[in-house]
């Protein structure tokens, strides 16, 4: 495979920066209340949940959700296909879904649809990146880390087929070969 030709789009500083605060949101919103679960929506959102939830200074189980709308490819399929489901009910608790990017919107309706239906206490969702551009379908979102054009983004946690998911910053593209 050839390499990318990467720029900075957004920088491990200002990342760490976006996330204290959001963190800080969330912890106002969450101190002191029970039954708190922190859900990573795999595998892209790992970098991000992890360093969220050390952000977040309250009480809160972990749970994971995989899910595949990439398949390979630089766009969402639009279809959603569950890998991994979580291993605990969410009925009656407050679940936070921990997101990495948010595109087309689909991934994200389907992950709202597919929690609510586990009857949760209360429900908030953080995605680190948001692409308004190239949304098919609305979606509430409670945080958001940074609003981005359509680029193809890698890094932090975001890769294609694999690759650059180490890198400490997100980086814009410039040629697919």
């Amino acid at each position: 495979m050839d390499k990318f030709n990467l720029s900075t789009l957004i920088t491990e500083k200002q990342i760490q920066e976006k996330i204290l605060e959001i963190g800080k949101k969330i912890t106002q919103q969450y101190q002191g209340k029970e039954d708190v679960v922190a859900i990573c929506v795999l595998k892209g959102s790992f970098m991000f949940y992890s360093d969220l939830i050390r952000a977040i200074d309250c009480d809160l189980a972990c749970e994971f959700f995989g899910v595949a709308s990439y398949h390979g490819e630089i766009k969402s399929s639009g279809e959603v296909k569950i890998t991994l489901d979580l291993n605990h009910p969410v009925e009656g608790k407050h679940v936070i879904l921990i997101e990495d990017i948010v595109d087309t919107g689909l991934t994200m309706s389907y992950l709202i649809k597919n929690i609510k239906a586990r009857h949760p206490k209360s429900l908030t969702t953080a995605t680190l990146l948001l692409k308004p551009g190239a949304l098919k379908t609305k979606v509430d979102l409670d945080h958001v880390g940074f609003e981005i054009g359509n680029e193809f983004v890698v890094g932090y946690g975001l890769d294609y087929q694999g690759l650059y998911r180490n890198l400490p910053f997100i980086a814009q593209v410039q040629n697919m070969n």
